[in-house]
């Protein structure tokens, strides 16, 4: 699955810099993840490493891009032509 940021997001800036895939930029009132080039940081990390610096817990997996394991790799290979 790719992720998604929730309203519950604060604005702090810190997981936009950690994301390997640029997916993450700034929206008109909080921080947005692009489920096209979010891969969950498969193929670069173990864990998301938004996830892991985000003070709030507001980056669940996003249900509305149910994505395997599998097609995350993949995703990462075209994103990065590996």
């Amino acid at each position: 699955m790719a992720l998604m940021i929730t309203d519950e997001c604060i604005n702090c800036d810190v997981c936009e810099p950690e994301c390997p895939n640029e997916a993450i930029s700034p929206g008109d009132e909080i921080y947005e993840i692009d489920p096209g080039k979010c891969t969950e940081c498969v193929g670069h990390y173990d864990t998301p490493q938004c996830v892991e610096v985000c003070p709030v817990d507001c980056i669940p997996k996003d249900p509305d891009h149910v994505e395997t394991e599998d097609m995350l790799m993949d995703k990462y290979h075209k994103l990065t032509g590996n």
